[in-house]
Formats: C-alpha cells, sequence, structure tokens
C-alpha cells in the first residue's frame, strides 16, 4: 500500500501507486498515463479497443525496468459488470488501485434538433454512467485499504454551456456535480476527488472546429500535468489552463445578455455549429453504439 497518514488525512505516494485510467489508450488518459509512469507509478490503461489499450501499455511501458509498470484492458464504462470486471483485473496484476482517473468520454456536437435519442442515451451512458460506474466500483475497494484519490475529468463545458455542445454540456454539468458529492460524503472517510475542466484541448474530438477565438487550445500533456499535480497538492478542483478559472467565475457574476455578448466575442456560439464534418466523419462514428459483434471498436477518449 502507498498510503500514508490517518484515514481523515491520507497522502498517496505516486511511487509505486497503482493508478487505473479510462479511456486511455489515446489523446487525454495516454497523456496521464504517461505522466503517472514518470512519478514510478503502475498503470492500468483501460479503453473500449482492447489492442489499442495493449499497444499504449507497451509503448508507455517500454524501457522502464524489468518489473510491469503499465498494463493494457480493454473494457466498457458504460457497462457496471465490465467496469467491476477490469478493477478486478487491475488488482490482480498490479495491487489495490490508489487512483482512478475517469476519462473516458464522447463529444457529439451539432444542432441538438439533429441528435436523436439514441445518441443522447450513448452520451449519457459513456460520459455520466460511465464516471458513476467507476465512482461506484472503486469506492468500496478505496474505502477497504485506507483511501484513495478518484479524478473526474470533466470539461469547461461543465460550467458554462455552448449552442451546438447540449449534450455534451448536460453530461459534464452532472459530472461536476457527481464529483463535489462524493467529495463532500466520502472526504471524511480518506478519499479525495478531484475534478478537472479541460478547455479545448488537442484530440479527436474537437476535429472538424475552429477552435475559440482568444483561448489558446491545450495539449493532452497539460491536461495530464494538472492531473498529477491536483493529486500532489490535493485540489480539489483544477482548470486547464488555469486562467479560465477567473473568466467562469465572471460568467457566474454577469447578467445573461453580458455572457452571450462574450460567447460571440469567443466565437463560442458558433464554435459547435460551424464545423467541417467531413473532417468529423471518422470520429462521429468511432463514437456511436458499439455493436454487439464489434468487441474490438476503438476505445473512448
Amino acid at each position: 500500500m502507498r498510503l500514508t497518514g490517518g484515514s481523515r488525512d491520507t497522502d498517496i505516494e505516486l511511487g509505486g501507486a497503482t493508478v487505473a485510467i479510462t479511456g486511455a489508450g489515446r489523446g487525454i488518459g495516454k497523456a496521464t498515463a504517461r505522466a503517472f509512469l514518470d512519478r514510478g507509478a503502475k498503470v492500468a490503461i483501460g479503453d473500449l479497443d482492447l489492442a489499442v489499450a495493449k499497444a499504449a501499455a507497451t509503448e508507455l511501458g517500454t524501457g522502464r525496468g524489468d518489473s510491469v509498470a503499465a498494463v493494457g484492458f480493454g473494457m466498457d464504462v458504460a457497462d457496471p459488470v465490465a467496469f467491476e470486471a477490469f478493477l478486478d483485473e487491475v488488482e490482480g496484476q498490479l495491487g489495490p488501485v490508489d487512483i482512478l482517473v475517469n476519462n473516458a468520454g464522447i463529444m457529439p456536437i451539432g444542432p441538438f434538433l439533429g441528435q436523436d435519442a439514441a445518441q443522447a442515451r450513448r452520451t449519457v451512458d459513456v460520459n455520466l454512467h460511465g464516471v458513476l460506474n467507476g465512482v461506484r466500483a472503486v469506492l468500496p475497494r478505496m474505502l477497504r485499504h485506507g483511501g484513495g484519490h478518484i479524478v473526474n475529468i470533466a470539461s469547461t463545458a461543465g460550467k458554462v454551456a455552448t449552442p451546438g455542445g447540449v449534450l455534451y454540456a448536460a453530461t459534464k454539468h452532472a459530472v461536476v456535480g457527481l464529483s463535489e458529492g462524493i467529495r463532500l460524503e466520502f472526504g471524511p472517510k480518506g478519499i479525495r476527488v478531484t475534478t478537472v475542466l479541460p478547455s479545448f484541448t488537442n484530440t479527436e474530438l474537437i476535429s472538424g472546429t475552429k477552435g475559440l477565438r482568444g483561448v489558446p487550445t491545450v495539449e493532452p500533456e497539460d491536461v495530464a500535468r494538472a492531473v498529477v499535480n491536483a493529486i500532489e497538492r490535493r485540489r480539489a478542483t483544477v482548470y486547464v489552463p488555469r486562467s479560465l478559472h477567473a473568466s467562469i467565475w465572471l460568467n457566474d457574476l454577469l447578467p445573461a445578455r453580458v455572457n452571450d455578448a462574450i460567447m460571440k466575442l469567443y466565437r463560442a456560439d458558433t464554435v459547435f455549429l460551424d464545423i467541417d464534418v467531413e473532417q468529423r466523419k471518422a470520429y462521429d462514428h468511432r463514437i456511436q453504439e458499439p455493436a454487439d459483434d464489434q468487441p474490438n471498436r476503438p476505445g473512448l477518449t
């Protein structure tokens, strides 16, 4: 066990800790896996596509000594039984989970009336129930071995919604509330919870979009550093970039008409409506409901 301190004030030593990350075959999840490995942790890379997960584990774990540093697992966060099985496998191969990073997520964008009920259900299943499934599965395990840290990757969309991003924003708002509630309920029992809210990040999720005017697009490595830093510094909420914290705080204070004008200034009112459909086609296909006969469809990151 890599936990130090009492049940109400538990620290996690990253060197030797067991970290499980969902949607870690690419993007933010993969960058986060690399950041933890660089700190000496053992990392379980979960992804819907087993081949992608194993390839990432092999790539990231190469050259890190004789002991197993990274292991790839196939898993569907939307399936609670599969999530439990994932954690069972992780514990069997790497030891009790000290840190869970709920990273897997999908981002369908476009006019709300152009998105059907099946698409809405899939988004909620992955982005919200995927996090719920992870929290519900890992909490009893962490409580048994004295504590742990849960990191939920939300989004600045969990604080400020935009046209064309209704489904995504709805689920990320829910993740923000879920995270805060779990933090307050289980904090006295040695469980820390961090909510990470990245802005536009250079992954497939933003393919076909033009980005926000005046707001830099961050890299997956920026988010990964923020995750590790949040655990080391016991931070409950992290914005990436950090400068957005003040902007979002101000958004809560200003009248709606002023916020609407600011949204237009940053081009946030059209960023998810004025998109290149062809550039986004591959990603949109990838995030559809997986078929039963396609167990190795690409993962969700």
